[in-house]
């Protein structure tokens, strides 16, 4: 497959699954009832933060591919799996705990991802790092909501 279009379907298949999961899980008037923690961020910065983040996500799915790095390709895939799997547990089915356990999961992928990519790819590695800062905050953010509620 030529690398252009490889880059491109790993962009659509990050940037635009990300987007439409956004778009089909409702966070209207559940969430915002929800009793949120001081360093609950305004709504306004989640689209503006994943939508970076799921370009760099891609970038690194598209490096390991064309890399060869099996291990880090099925790392990749995982983590994505865990990422679009958690809204609609926990926006969707209002399940705070087990947002949690999966958010919790999501950030062993991104770290086992990050310790395969150091060495080989590190690249890859590097834009999994702001990746790996942001889920950290939402995992916190998650237990949080969970405590509150």
């Amino acid at each position: 497959m030529n690398s252009k279009l490889a880059l491109a379907l790993f962009l659509l298949v990050t940037v635009g699954g990300g987007g439409l999961i956004g778009l089909s899980v409702e966070t209207g008037g559940w969430y915002a009832a929800l009793a949120k923690p001081s360093f609950n961020p305004p709504d306004w910065v989640f689209g503006p933060v994943w939508g970076t983040l799921y370009i760099l996500i891609g970038i690194a799915g598209w490096r390991v591919w064309r890399a060869g790095e099996g291990k880090a390709q099925t790392l990749w895939w995982a983590q994505l799996a865990l990422n679009f799997v958690w809204p609609p547990i926990f926006f969707a089915a209002h399940r705070l705990g087990v947002g949690l356990v999966v958010i919790l999961a999501l950030i062993a992928a991104i770290t086992l991802f990050i310790a395969q990519t150091w060495q080989r790819e590190r690249p890859s590695a590097l834009l999994f790092l702001p990746y790996l800062a942001w889920v950290a905050y939402a995992s916190l953010l998650n237990a949080a909501l969970w405590w509150l509620n």
